[in-house]
């Protein structure tokens, strides 16, 4: 536990901090955001794209300085082309049990949280929302997380403020779909997204219009910290430009320009949240028409 104070010896944490970089480095991990929130969840500060190196440069002044200031220290790990990060959060004892082999890392965020993370080989497109609801995580995890080695700073946990921990781990340790399949964690595959009529508009889009960001927002679920979850507007709004006729890309490039959370997050982050809107979409598409039979 960390006091009210943020007062810890900062050898040990440190160290933690550096041994969470190295694992996800481990499993193909290229680059880090750094992000910065206050005790009332309020973004205090964020570097983007940091490397390893750069990243465990930062550490030994980023700790302690979380610790002094009350604030959370959380990273995003930015994969490599050929390997998917998937955060499965608010698992459930015996499906942290299920997912444990497959998992590089299990992280403890709270006295009762834990969230287990899994690497996977050229994994196709869906994969993670699969695992996630094979294994009953929660869907709005944004692959963001609290620092090994630093306090969670939630005013619910105040004075005795927990440390983020490593409870285990398992250095470059890669899974395939095959061997998640296997092992019974993977959701049972939609139906084949059916295409998508072709856009008749020489501009590539139905309409020059795009939706209201800020009503997206509105209607978003609140988190932690009483505020809207911009992953759930951004994947929403993602879903009703698509449905306008608007192309993927376009999509991405528009996020960028209407979601403060996608231009800090960057390029790759408007585009998968651009690429998981269609396939949601195709896949609904791709279901029988009308209402499901009565029990």
């Amino acid at each position: 536990m960390i006091d009210g104070n943020g007062c810890a010896n900062m050898g040990e944490p440190i160290a933690e901090a550096l041994r969470l970089l190295d694992l996800f480095a481990s499993v193909g991990a290229v680059a880090f955001d750094i992000t910065h929130t206050n005790l009332q969840q309020e973004k205090r500060g964020f570097r983007p794209a940091q490397s390893l190196a750069q990243a465990r440069q930062s550490m030994p002044y980023l700790v302690p300085s979380a610790a002094r200031r009350q604030n959370n220290l959380i990273i995003r790990p930015r994969a490599g082309a050929d390997v998917t990060l998937v955060q499965l959060d608010d698992l459930a004892p015996d499906a942290l049990a299920r997912i444990a082999p497959a998992a590089f890392l299990i992280l403890r965020t709270s006295p009762k949280g834990q969230q287990a993370w899994v690497a996977v080989t050229n994994a196709p497109r869906g994969l993670a929302t699969r695992l996630k609801e094979g294994t009953g995580a929660d869907k709005e995890a944004s692959g963001a997380t609290r620092v090994a080695g630093t306090a969670n700073f939630k005013p619910a946990y105040a004075p005795n403020f927990p440390r983020v921990r490593i409870d285990a781990a398992q250095p470059g340790h890669r899974v395939t779909t095959q061997i998640l399949d296997a092992m019974g964690v993977l959701a049972p595959a939609g139906p084949v997204p059916v295409s998508l009529p072709p856009v008749a508009s020489s501009s590539g889009s139905r309409t020059s219009k795009w939706p209201s960001y800020a009503r997206c927002l509105e209607g978003a679920p609140i988190g932690d910290g009483g505020n809207p979850k911009r992953t759930s507007a951004d994947f929403i709004w993602c879903k009703i430009a698509l449905s306008w006729g608007h192309g993927i890309e376009a999509t991405a490039e528009r996020l960028l320009e209407e979601s403060a959370k996608a231009r800090e997050n960057g390029e790759v982050y408007a585009r998968q949240t651009a690429e998981h809107a269609d396939y949601a979409a195709r896949q609904r598409n791709a279901l029988p028409r009308g209402r499901p039979a009565r029990g």
